[in-house]
């Protein structure tokens, strides 16, 4: 048993026992900058994809059954489709102006505290992962490793020459054929003190979900688009930092994403030339004047960071797989899942956290539950150990509130049926509120609140400590799709990581399983007319 076993269960008990150093408080006035910075790097403007056509976030949200390719689907990633997504994604495309009951509220207005939105939820909207773009002789630019800089919506080209060969010896022998094939890479990296700052030890956790909201995000974009990229999750990692100039206890690499590139076929030399991998001299500007270490954050990148070559076989992720729910019980059924035509840019562009606007006078339908819930369900995070990410790894359940015809009370989703199954009956309300941390949601107030529950420790067994970013990042990847969901139906939603875990297995009566509750995600309608500001500027 790893070090990350230890660390799943401190995450899962920190309700109840805090993690270390319990006596933390942030140093906002010296906080990092919410992105890297290369001030004597040139950037080049990237398309920003305006006159791509349409594609709905039904298909990328309910892509099961597989329909195959459709007419009009590219055949593979182009640079005005890979710009349009990397801005779709992290790119900043508008100014956060509404009235809402986050913590943050007063300092909005000000320019120093502006809040910007990107597609993808970022953990206390802080977003450290950054984004390399391993480009070869295939691609549209000149060979090299690329930053994509998320202010401007540029590449920095930090290194020029073709690297692509020594990525793929890095992702090792066993990578999927599409890794091997390509010689186009976005590579994930995550700078952990720009998220460690708030959260300390807890943080390691925090970025592990938010590897999976952007993943998730680019696979339900380019799946709208009948493109399918998938991350791999296990490689030699201390090489990677070798060629991105970065130190791993400072900025861990967490996935490297194939691109399957249009063009007839790949240049790439398939080995790397004999010598020394080159490296990237550049070094990003850190605004904070003190960077702080903590141990358990640097405990759990040496066990996931370790023993990259020990690659799980294809199928092991299945022996952690979502149990299915009991037959029997008090059912509901609830209609068919459908989404609106709504295209998968406007979906992305209208998500944002409902901090304290949901509105039980108007009450969510049982449509709409029904599409959210089988869009999550459907969710999953494709890796070494799962490369088409058939097995389903993450367990739903529903606290309703507000919803037409459905008594309140909470449930367990049977995807197969598209049934609720009852677990407790009566309103929720109270202990929503009451084992959560914050008073930024109006828990009652909402519809509904969707928990996601991921068997951590057993995918920790199946695939080891490395594991741990998947089973995190799978929480995330079912909260991007979550919001994006509710975008899509017009919907408020939210997103929270601080509750009492405990309290919930206590709720669900999980208490003689393995399923870890790692999100409340409260979804319903918002307040009619609220104060907000035009702040669109993409």
């Amino acid at each position: 048993m790893g070090y990350a076993h230890e660390y799943a269960d401190a995450v899962l008990h920190r309700g109840r026992v805090p993690m270390e150093p319990t006596d933390f408080v942030p140093d906002w006035p010296d906080g990092p900058r919410r992105g890297k910075f290369y001030p004597d790097v040139e950037p080049y403007a990237l398309p920003d994809g305006d006159g791509l056509p349409d594609a709905p976030a039904a298909r990328g949200l309910l892509p099961a059954p597989r329909d195959g390719a459709r007419p009009g689907d590219p055949a593979g990633f182009t640079l005005p489709l890979l710009a349009a997504m990397l801005k779709d994604s992290y790119g900043l495309t508008g100014r956060r102006l509404g009235i809402q009951a986050n913590s943050d509220l007063s300092g909005l207005p000000l320019h120093t505290h502006a809040n910007w939105s990107r597609g993808t939820a970022g953990g206390g909207g802080l977003y450290p992962v950054s984004i390399y773009w391993a480009s070869g002789p295939s691609g549209p630019l000149t060979p090299g490793i690329h930053y994509y800089d998320v202010q401007r919506h540029a590449v920095q080209r930090l290194l020029t020459g073709d690297v692509t060969a020594r990525v793929r010896e890095a992702l090792g022998p066993g990578a999927p054929e599409e890794a091997r094939q390509t010689d186009q890479y976005l590579i994930l990296g995550v700078k952990y003190w720009q998220n460690a700052f708030k959260y300390n030890s807890f943080s390691y956790h925090v970025v592990s979900t938010d590897l999976g909201t952007l993943v998730q995000t680019w696979r339900i974009w380019a799946g709208a688009r009948g493109l399918a990229p998938a991350p791999v999750l296990w490689f030699d990692e201390p090489r990677l930092n070798g060629l991105l100039g970065t130190s791993g206890e400072e900025e861990g690499v967490f996935a490297v994403v194939p691109l399957r590139w249009d063009t007839p076929k790949a240049t790439a030399a398939p080995t790397a030339p004999a010598g020394p991998d080159p490296t990237v001299r550049h070094r990003d500007s850190e605004r904070s004047r003190t960077v702080l270490e903590f141990p358990t954050l640097l405990a759990m990148h040496a066990a996931t960071a370790q023993d990259p070559a020990n690659r799980p076989a294809p199928g092991a992720l299945a022996a952690a797989a979502a149990p299915p729910t009991p037959a029997g019980g008090t059912r509901t059924a609830l209609p068919a899942p459908e989404f609106p035509a709504v295209p998968v840019r406007r979906a992305l562009r209208g998500r944002r956290s409902s901090f304290g606007r949901f509105d039980a006078a108007r009450p969510v339908t049982p449509a709409q539950l029904s599409a959210v819930l089988a869009a999550c369900a459907g969710t999953s995070l494709p890796s070494d150990a799962d490369p088409d990410g058939a097995v389903r790894q993450a367990r739903m359940y529903a606290f309703v509130n507000h919803v037409e015809s459905v008594a309140p009370g909470a449930y367990a989703y049977d995807p197969e049926a598209e049934e609720l199954r009852l677990v407790e009956a009566g309103p929720q309300g109270a202990f929503l509120q009451n084992t959560y941390f914050l008073a930024n949601y109006n828990l009652e107030q909402a519809g509904a609140v969707l928990v996601p529950t991921v068997r951590t420790t057993a995918v920790l067994d199946a695939v080891g400590d490395r594991g741990y970013r998947l089973a995190a990042g799978t929480a995330g990847a079912v909260a991007q799709t979550f919001y994006v969901a509710a975008a899509a139906l017009g919907l408020g939603a939210g997103v929270a990581l601080g509750f009492d875990n405990i309290s919930f297995i206590e709720k669900l009566g999980l208490g003689d399983g393995d399923e870890a509750p790692l999100l409340i995600m409260p979804l319903g309608n918002e307040r009619p007319r609220p104060a907000d500001f035009r702040h669109e500027i993409a």
